[in-house]
Order: C-alpha cells, then sequence, then structure tokens
C-alpha cells in the first residue's frame, strides 16, 4: 500500500523531496515557455501585466527566463521561506481593474495559485513529452510536495484542490472556461520580425551570427509549444498541428529521454538545483 504523504505547511522542501529530483530538469526550458504562456492567458494575470510590466510585449518566454531563477529558488535555496516571501512580496502592488469592471489582485488565490499550477504541471507535462511519465502515485506525490511548497508564499490556499484528482479537475476548468487566447498568445506564434529576442547576449557571438540563430531557436520553441499546448487552446486558437508533427515531436521526446534520462539526476539539473544538491551533500 502507497504511503500518503502530508503536507507540512511552511517547512521548505528537502533533498529527499521528488520536487527537488524533477522541477529543476534542464529539460523545463522546452516547456517553460508553455508555463508562460498559460499564466498570461489567465485574465488577470493578462492585465496585470499590462499595467505593470514593462517587458509585456516581449512575450511569455522572456518572462518565464526571469521568473524562473526566482521560482526555483522557492523550491532550493537554503532559505526558501525567505525566497518565497521576496517573491510574494514583488506581487504585492499588482491590483487593478479588469475590463469588464471586475478587480482583480495578484495575491488572491484565484490568481496567484494558478500561477503557482503552472509550474506544477509543468513538472508533469515534461515527463509526458521528454521523459518517462509520472505514474499516479507520483503525481500525487509531487502534487502534495507543490502544497507545501506553495504554503511558503503565506497567500491563501482557500478553494485551491487538495488532491491531484481534484487538480486535474481544476485545470480541465481553468483550460476550458477561464484561459482567454489573448493577443500577446496568439502573436507567440506569428513572428513578425527578424532578431526576435532581441541583441546579442554576449561581444563573443556578433549580431550578424545571432539573429538568425536565434529566428531557428525561437521557430524551434514555438513549434514545441503548439505541440505541447493542451489541445482545447490549440484547436480554439485554430493553431495547425498534424499527424505527422505528433509524430515527430514524440520521436524527438523519446531521442531526448533515452540520451538525458540515463545522465545521473545532478547532471540533468539546472546550474542552481546542482548547486543546492552540493550544499546539502556537504551538510550531510
Amino acid at each position: 500500500m502507497t504511503k500518503v504523504y502530508v503536507a507540512r505547511p511552511g517547512e521548505a522542501l528537502g533533498a529527499d523531496s521528488l520536487t527537488w529530483r524533477l522541477f529543476g530538469d534542464q529539460r523545463m526550458l522546452l516547456v517553460g515557455m508553455r508555463a508562460g504562456l498559460l499564466q498570461t492567458m489567465h485574465p488577470a494575470v493578462d492585465q496585470a501585466l499590462r499595467d505593470h510590466d514593462s517587458t509585456y510585449f516581449q512575450g511569455p518566454m522572456k518572462r518565464i527566463l526571469r521568473s524562473l531563477p526566482q521560482i526555483l529558488g522557492v523550491v532550493y535555496d537554503a532559505d526558501a521561506p525567505a525566497t518565497a516571501a521576496r517573491v510574494r512580496d514583488y506581487h504585492r502592488h499588482l491590483k487593478g481593474t479588469l475590463a469588464d469592471g471586475t478587480r482583480y489582485s495578484a495575491l488572491t488565490p484565484e490568481v496567484f495559485y494558478w500561477t503557482h499550477a503552472t509550474f506544477f504541471e509543468l513538472q508533469v507535462a515534461l515527463r509526458d513529452f521528454f521523459g518517462t511519465p509520472l505514474s499516479e502515485d507520483q503525481k500525487e506525490l509531487l502534487f502534495q510536495e507543490s502544497r507545501q511548497w506553495y504554503s511558503l508564499y503565506g497567500v491563501s490556499a482557500a478553494g485551491t484542490p487538495t488532491t491531484y484528482a481534484e487538480f486535474v479537475d481544476y485545470w480541465d476548468h481553468m483550460v476550458e472556461d477561464v484561459l482567454v487566447p489573448n493577443a500577446i498568445a496568439r502573436s507567440t506564434f506569428n513572428r513578425t520580425k527578424k532578431g526576435i529576442f532581441g541583441p546579442s547576449p554576449t561581444r563573443y557571438l556578433p549580431e550578424v551570427l545571432w539573429r538568425p540563430l536565434s529566428d531557428t531557436q525561437f521557430d524551434a520553441m514555438a513549434w514545441v509549444l503548439r505541440g505541447t499546448l493542451p489541445i482545447q487552446l490549440r484547436e480554439r486558437m485554430d493553431l495547425d498541428w498534424s499527424e505527422a508533427d505528433e509524430r515527430r515531436l514524440r520521436r524527438i521526446g523519446a531521442g531526448i529521454q533515452h540520451t538525458f534520462g540515463r545522465l545521473p539526476v545532478q547532471a540533468r539539473l539546472v546550474p542552481q538545483a546542482r548547486r543546492a544538491w552540493r550544499r546539502e551533500h556537504a551538510a550531510r
């Protein structure tokens, strides 16, 4: 019989958690843009970004790359509760009014939990597309750990799911009834200019090489995003996706798992997570 995990509110996750093994996986960069896009399709998140974020029109990848180190820190930092408090406080001033006159605040569970939910679901989607799919027991364990992780923010969890089965219902409801394919979401799939990622990040890579390389990278990421997007949203946005595309994505996913999945856990992690593992190992 599977042991039921009991979330410990206010307590940071440790190196013995499944989240520590999965969340910092480098393959999450393949689905990170997906999480960013799903977040911005929530009407309140979309409005908050329009009202308060000057980088809004640079797209979901720009935002996710800026946010991810902080979110990783809520899992892997030595003082994860302090990192979580900073993340929460970044959002305190994000308030305003939606187009229909409804007031919104980024710290309500209806809004804040949705952004957290995309980071939890990212781990499941990563394994579905680019790794070994998680078992139902693993999904439940990972979900319960995500509740403990969410508790560090000190934000209300009223009305949020308490089991993975409830989370699936919540996720389906959000995709079907809440998310809106807004202008920024649609523009993600229609690159209208060259050099969409901006200037070269290093002087060692000249602009004449960086721009075509970065545009090719963006097109590949947009293709992966189209294939991993929930089917209902892909259909509502009239995004082309053929059976040949699906077979190709699955072949790529199998190839990534065949090679990358054989590496030791720490070798699969992003540097921030890898440093946390080394810190814990040294402490023990």
